[in-house]
């Protein structure tokens, strides 16, 4: 499928508006500020007006946040979401992408940069000078949530402690988060799957190239998911039974759906197979589960914890899988949080002039959160989760965290 019939494939969805505003009232982003004026406005309204080769139509495109509430809202199945990133796309090659974009869209260089430096790099992070100044000359918000570098690499870790042979194996992709912030979430992920009785294969890879096109810089994204493509199909070609896993639940929606969808290479070969065989952890853990092949061998977690399905959990269309495996653990209190987003979508949150915008769409979850009476909070995003701890001061951890504890791993 080339990438003009993939667009208008997506741009013809938008005839199935019957403009009932449902996409409206589940924004989290045009409920608490004018300065996007919506879903159904900028999504299928407005791009009836928008032309090839002319200037954009609506400037408040590039406050949406990309969360993709509205596409799953939708009765009729209108990819409001993915026109509007169609659109931010437009509006960024017209008024060009700002320095602080090009750089907080690259996990990969920020982590190899942070990382030799961890100390450093982390008390510059909590300098309040230095991030006034980071304010001032790049447009990082003083307050919005930055992550610690952890001081080593994930990928160190993997190589170091190669998987025991069982005869089933699995490919895992970690994404940025873990390799550079919560190395530890990779290890427990390991540990999970080889006491499932997988052999865990680490690829070489790196970003998934999600932060470069949620600010509009589709062709640098294309690149880089294009090589994650490159990277995986030969594993997935030479064994057919091979699957892919992921933990950052933003990177495996990236790698199934978003890429080919958004970015338009559903032409794509290498892409295509990624896609068709990569799962969630969540996901996968569950599937085995139904399938009586989960090892249930879990030991009593005698606590509270306030469970967060995140904006692009929710975009797989596979429930809220990490409910269900929690739910199998003695002891395991879980009050489930109604609110719909957290706020930070990615680097949203980071940008000054969007960091207020963020906290007042978190701040709905902030409340459930502390009204819950949880000692911690669940959530399949590290990105949400860094935004929770900020919003709430609760430590947040990867569902897969009361497994592994469960497990006493």
């Amino acid at each position: 499928m080339s990438d003009g019939v993939l667009e208008d494939l997506m741009r013809g969805s938008l005839d199935h508006c019957v403009k009932c505003t449902i996409c409206e009232t589940q924004c989290p982003v045009s409920n608490v500020t004018p300065l996007f004026l919506g879903p159904k406005y900028t999504g299928p309204q407005a791009e009836r007006y928008r032309v090839a080769g002319e200037p954009s139509v609506d400037s408040s495109v590039d406050y949406c946040s990309g969360c993709g509430i509205c596409s799953l809202a939708c009765p009729q199945g209108v990819k409001i979401a993915e026109i509007n990133a169609q659109a931010r796309d437009k509006l960024k090659r017209q008024k060009g992408i700002p320095l602080r974009d090009r750089i907080i869209t690259r996990p990969t260089w920020l982590g190899r940069a942070g990382t030799p430096v961890a100390p450093i790099a982390n008390l510059t992070l909590s300098s309040r000078p230095l991030r006034l100044l980071a304010e001032k000359t790049l447009g990082v918000h003083r307050d919005a949530a930055v992550p610690k570098f952890a001081g080593r690499r994930f990928s160190k870790w993997a190589k170091d402690h190669p998987s025991p042979p069982t005869g089933r194996k699995i490919l895992y992709f970690h994404g940025c988060g873990t390799e550079y912030y919560e190395p530890w979430e990779g290890q427990k992920v390991m540990q999970i799957l080889e006491h499932n009785g997988f052999e865990v294969i680490v690829p070489k890879q790196d970003c998934c190239g999600l932060p470069l096109q949620s600010s509009g810089l589709f062709d640098d994204a294309r690149k880089v998911v294009l090589r994650r493509g490159r990277e995986f199909a030969p594993y997935l070609r030479d064994d057919p039974n091979l699957l892919v896993v992921g933990n950052a639940t933003s990177c495996t929606l990236m790698l199934k759906r978003e890429g080919r969808e958004i970015l338009t290479l559903e032409d794509d070969p290498d892409l295509k197979l990624l896609s068709e065989r990569t799962y969630d952890i969540c996901e996968l853990l569950l599937e085995l589960h139904d399938r009586g092949e989960l090892k249930t061998d879990f030991q009593p977690v005698n606590e509270r914890v306030a469970y967060h399905a995140p904006c692009q959990q929710q975009g797989h269309y596979i429930g809220k899988p990490a409910l269900d495996l929690l739910a199998l653990i003695p002891g395991l209190e879980v009050d489930e949080m109604n609110a719909r987003c957290c706020g930070i979508a990615g680097t949203y949150g980071l940008k000054a002039e969007k960091y207020d915008i963020a906290m007042a769409v978190g701040a709905d979850l902030f409340g459930q959160v502390r009204a819950s009476g949880a000692t911690e909070v669940a959530c399949d995003s590290e990105t949400c989760r860094w935004q929770i701890t900020h919003g709430t001061g609760l430590g947040s951890v990867h569902p897969i965290d009361y497994l592994h504890r469960a497990y006493r791993l």
